[in-house]
């Protein structure tokens, strides 16, 4: 597995995800966002994050833009979690694609959220070959999963 990870800036960390995950938290969704809830590996504690969860040909997927972040290691860990948006929460087991699954998922993530997350991809957007999207792939953690 990638050991990488791309540390969010102190706007994103203290300005924009906050306001995404409040609003979120409000029922009042950007462009589909959910707050990600996952326990975490060493307390047991809820820990919450502002995702965009993607369907794609009738499943639901959750891709890691920025990496190996502490919420991919979390549901690694508990393969389960909750997405919440408003006072609607849906549970969920989580199952890791390998790499080579990832390529037609990364793909569509970009096309619908490049706009916010395109930076974190180096350079490679929706258009891109698919040899420049395997490059990527082991850096970018995909998750799909199903309600419980």
């Amino acid at each position: 597995m990638a050991q990488d990870y791309q540390r969010p800036g102190w706007i994103t960390k203290h300005v924009f995800n906050p306001l995404v995950a409040g609003l979120t938290r409000l029922g009042v969704s950007l462009a589909g966002s959910r707050v990600l809830e996952v326990r975490g590996r060493k307390t047991g504690e809820w820990r919450s994050t502002p995702v965009n969860p993607l369907d794609f040909e009738g499943e639901r997927y959750i891709v890691a833009p920025r990496g190996e972040t502490q919420w991919v290691r979390n549901l690694r860990v508990s393969g389960e979690g909750r997405l919440r948006r408003g006072r609607r929460i849906e549970e969920f087991t989580a199952t890791e694609l390998p790499e080579e699954e990832r390529l037609p998922l990364l793909r569509a993530y970009l096309r619908k959220w490049a706009w916010e997350v395109g930076a974190f991809f180096e350079g490679v957007g929706a258009d891109s070959s698919d040899d420049e999207l395997r490059r990527i792939a082991p850096k970018h953690p995909v998750f799909r999963i199903a309600r419980r």
